[in-house]
């Protein structure tokens, strides 16, 4: 989708989704779901939530803080719900961050974001 966008432009067209016909609004989530009291070792609770957003089929990347998520507004804080309620349901007191990048129009923004930053120190691989 980004290839018709400006990317230094402060507003773009909102582009809609062919299959449904409706705005899509592209973005980016960073989100770390965790339990709370549980003790110093969150790793296998985590990996619950992490395994319910790899299973969403939506674009994702876990790093040492954050799993980031793109795709369609609604679709990411969906998954975002989902993967919420794989430790919540279970009764644990949940703690959630969430950052959301929205910018309609643009699409791979995971990897393009970090092609740019790349690209501006040099160190395109």
């Amino acid at each position: 989708m980004s290839e018709n966008f400006d990317r230094n432009a402060v507003k773009q067209a909102v582009p809609t989704d062919p299959k449904t016909g409706k705005p899509y609004i592209n973005t980016v989530a960073a989100v770390a779901i965790a339990p709370s009291g549980t003790g110093s070792e969150l790793s296998e609770y985590v990996a619950q939530s992490v395994n319910v957003i790899r299973e969403s089929g939506l674009p994702n990347e876990t790093n040492a803080m954050f799993t980031n998520i793109e795709g369609d507004l609604d679709d990411v804080l969906n998954t975002v719900r989902n993967a919420t309620m794989a430790l919540a349901g279970q009764g644990y007191r949940t703690e959630v961050t969430l950052k959301l990048d929205i910018r309609p129009g643009f699409s791979g923004q995971i990897k393009e974001k970090q092609q740019l930053v790349d690209e501006i120190l040099g160190q395109t691989k």
